[in-house]
Order: C-alpha cells, then sequence, then structure tokens
C-alpha cells in the first residue's frame, strides 16, 4: 500500500488525514512529521497515524508527500529533507511559494501545488491544484485524490491563477465570515437576540448556495428572483448599489490575488 508522508500535523493536514482515513486508507500507511508533541500525539491516539518528532526515526517508504507547513519555513525544511524523499511525490499546501522555487529545493520535478481552504476541516473544501508539463498524469491523479477526500479539486492551467484561486476560495471562508458578523450584527440591531440572528444568518447562506449550487440560472438572475421592485430587497440591495458595494469587494479580492503573488516572491528565493 502506498505511504503518504505528511510535513506538518496542523488543522488542514489533520482534516485531509481524517478524509483519508474515512475513505479508506489504512492508518499504517499514513505517518506524519510533527515536531510539537501535543500535537503529535493527538493525531497518534485520535488517529492512530504514526507520528515523528523528526525525520531521523522515519524509516517507511514515502510514495506521496504532503507538505503542509508555513510557507516561511518551507524552504529549509524542503532542502533538509529532499535527498531523503527524492522519490517521492510532493504535493504542497503552503501558500505563496511556486512550483519552480520547490522544484529547485527538492531537486524533484515531481511537485504539484494547491491551494484548499478551510471547508476541508468538515469535508466541503475546494483545492486549486496545478502541475507543470513535468508531472505525469498518474502523479496528478494522486495529488488530486488527496485533497478529494476533503472536498472538490480544480486544476488551472497557469500558476499565476492560483492567485486568483487564493483571492476566490482560499480566503473566500473569511468573507463569509465577514458577512455572517455584519447580518448577525444587523440581526441584533433590528430587535433580535444574537443566537436568532446568526441561525437565520448561517441558515440563509447555506440555503442560498445549495440553491445556486442546484440551479442553471446565474447569480443574477437568481438575485433578480427574490426581488420585486420597489419591495423589500429591492430596498437593501439598491441601498448595496448606492454605497458601491460590489465594486468595494472586488477591490478587496484584488487586493488578496496582489498579496498572494508578493508572497510568492517573498517565500521562493
Amino acid at each position: 500500500m502506498a505511504t503518504t508522508l505528511f510535513v506538518g500535523g496542523g488543522n488542514m493536514a489533520r482534516a485531509i488525514i481524517g478524509g483519508l482515513l474515512q475513505q479508506g486508507q489504512a492508518p499504517t500507511s499514513i505517518v506524519v512529521i510533527e515536531p510539537h508533541e501535543a500535537t503529535r500525539l493527538a493525531l497518534q491516539q485520535d488517529l492512530g497515524v504514526t507520528a515523528h518528532a523528526d525525520s531521523a526515526s522515519l524509516t517507511e517508504p514515502v510514495d506521496v508527500v504532503v507538505w503542509a507547513v508555513k510557507p516561511q519555513v518551507l524552504k529549509p525544511v524542503m532542502q533538509a529533507l529532499a535527498v531523503q524523499l527524492h522519490s517521492a511525490l510532493h504535493l504542497s499546501i503552503a501558500a505563496g511559494v511556486t512550483t519552480a522555487a520547490m522544484q529547485q529545493w527538492l531537486g524533484s520535478s515531481r511537485v504539484v501545488r494547491a491551494m484548499p481552504n478551510t471547508p476541508a476541516l468538515i469535508g466541503k473544501g475546494i483545492a486549486g491544484l496545478f502541475a507543470n508539463a513535468d508531472v505525469n498524469q498518474a502523479d496528478r491523479t494522486a495529488a488530486a485524490a488527496v485533497l478529494q477526500a476533503v472536498g472538490e479539486v480544480l486544476w488551472v492551467e497557469a500558476e499565476a491563477q492560483l492567485d486568483a484561486v487564493t483571492a476566490l476560495s482560499g480566503s473566500g471562508p473569511a468573507y463569509v465570515f465577514y458577512f455572517l458578523e455584519a447580518m448577525q450584527q444587523a440581526g441584533q440591531q433590528l430587535g433580535l437576540s444574537a443566537q436568532q440572528a446568526y441561525q437565520l444568518a448561517v441558515a440563509t447562506f447555506e440555503g442560498a448556495s445549495a440553491l445556486a449550487a442546484r440551479s442553471e440560472e446565474t447569480p443574477e438572475v437568481l438575485r433578480q428572483r427574490v426581488t420585486s421592485k420597489g419591495g423589500t430587497t429591492y430596498a437593501a440591495t439598491t441601498t448595496l448599489d448606492q454605497l458601491d458595494v460590489k465594486a468595494h469587494f472586488i477591490a478587496a479580492m484584488q487586493a488578496c490575488h496582489d498579496r498572494a503573488a508578493e508572497m510568492a516572491q517573498e517565500f521562493g528565493n
């Protein structure tokens, strides 16, 4: 059975490991390198996987490596393990680090870069993936299978598009939570309790998203179908338009995109 190594055992790694186990991968085929003792022990006790404090205890042959460490430490960690893991397929979920940089640090062309998001923690994530022409179809399939354990995957043709993925879905959950905060606050100001307002807001986001996913109509058409001219929804959306909320939101996503591109320069040298 193929062995999957996770370098880093934080929340995203734990979510992916849990998804792989639910899909039938044996705990004995998953190994984690995690220096933080409490995290390491929790992974062993809760999920039954093997966890090491460092690579010195790593004796298992590794087929796939999932790099789940912070981008600012990825370079030294990859360089330290490059020789030991030279024959593996490498899947990085570290934000902002290019495949070219990782290939140089690892001395390998078998590198896939991914941008997942936090709904992966409940199996509802979506990840953008990129691999250059040096990565064959079998490796692409293997990399995708890791992230499909916690949601959907979407391949992009150009690596620069991962910055757009970051702006849209990678950071996207924060936008949803931001709007949930605003809706809860508005609900309270309008006379509801915090719990009532939050329940209504969350259910509305969940229901509207499910409706959009099942509909063949565009978001614009779906919005128009719940907006009667002169009615209550019209009053709300007209106010949003007058405040230029859509343009400001797009500008915010552009800032996210630009920061993702900057991070590639910062962490890729």
